[in-house]
């Protein structure tokens, strides 16, 4: 797994209209994990492209009446069964943080990448998206010289008030195993 010009190499490319410039391009210092099914617990499916993309039919659903009007995105989807899609190259400010603070710093969308995981908050994770996971971290810690490891935050931590994803069933002892076990012997 490689970034080439801010792109992941093994992702589907869907441009999100979503996003804009970083205030400053070179801070990219954080890594924000979320959750999103749509509609809410269901699965496949390309609502959550449309989500992104502005293109997401209010009357496809019931729910979507209450959404379909946000104008938000994330850098990366990983789907349960690991495919990836990147919606925002990495030198840009996606919009999936929201009203946020990291430790002193406010506004995270400015300094961060964040990356979708599918799913909801009282369902577990696929193995997979583990992996799938753990791979992209690496890549995005060898190219970006200012995450680390410790920089890397569920949506719950920067909005507390808000939010609770990735929930109490992202396993973030399963997933730092998996980052630092692969990283000192990657896998074939």
């Amino acid at each position: 797994m490689m970034i080439r010009d801010h792109y992941l190499n093994s992702a589907s490319q869907v441009a999100s209209p979503n996003c804009d410039d970083r205030p400053d391009p070179d801070d990219i210092s954080l890594l924000v994990i979320h959750c999103i099914s749509l509609p809410p617990e269901q699965f496949e499916g390309e609502y959550i492209d449309q989500l992104f993309c502005n293109d997401l039919n209010p009357s496809a659903h019931p729910y979507f009446q209450e959404i379909h009007q946000l104008r938000v995105s994330a850098h990366l989807l990983i789907r349960r069964d690991g495919s990836i899609r990147q919606y925002v190259p990495f030198n840009r400010r996606a919009w999936h943080a929201g009203v946020s603070k990291y430790q002193d710093r406010e506004r995270c969308n400015d300094f961060s990448i964040g990356i979708e995981l599918e799913g909801a908050i009282n369902l577990a994770y696929t193995d997979i998206q583990y992996r799938r996971l753990a791979d992209v971290c690496r890549a995005l810690l060898t190219n970006y010289p200012q995450l680390s490891n410790q920089r890397i935050v569920g949506h719950s931590d920067i909005a507390p008030d808000r939010k609770t994803d990735p929930g109490p069933f992202f396993d973030w002892h399963h997933f730092h195993e998996l980052l630092d076990s692969d990283a000192v012997s990657p896998r074939a």
